[in-house]
């Protein structure tokens, strides 16, 4: 069974941002690199665990980025421009 909270007292942001690039659709694998032994379990600590909605909502956000010409003007046209999978 696996938690919905947070590891306890992550050492770094990084297991939590791994863990969110796990999750998306459109990645199919994630790279790491680490510095030393520590940061490498640290990285490791990524899986087995999975973060809430509100946690996945927070990271989308923190991660946006405003669309370039011409796709923020389709999403107006949503029936035209369907979104991509």
């Amino acid at each position: 069974m696996r938690s919905t909270r947070w590891p306890a007292k992550p050492a770094s942001l990084c297991p939590r941002w791994l863990n969110w690039l796990l999750r998306r659709p459109s990645v199919s694998t994630v790279i790491i690199g680490a510095r030393n032994e520590e940061q490498l379990r640290q990285n490791l600590g990524a899986t087995g665990w999975t973060l809430s909605g509100e946690q996945v909502a927070r990271l989308d956000a923190a991660s946006a980025v405003t669309l370039a010409y011409p796709y923020w003007h389709q999403r107006g046209f949503a029936e035209r421009n369907p979104p991509p999978v």
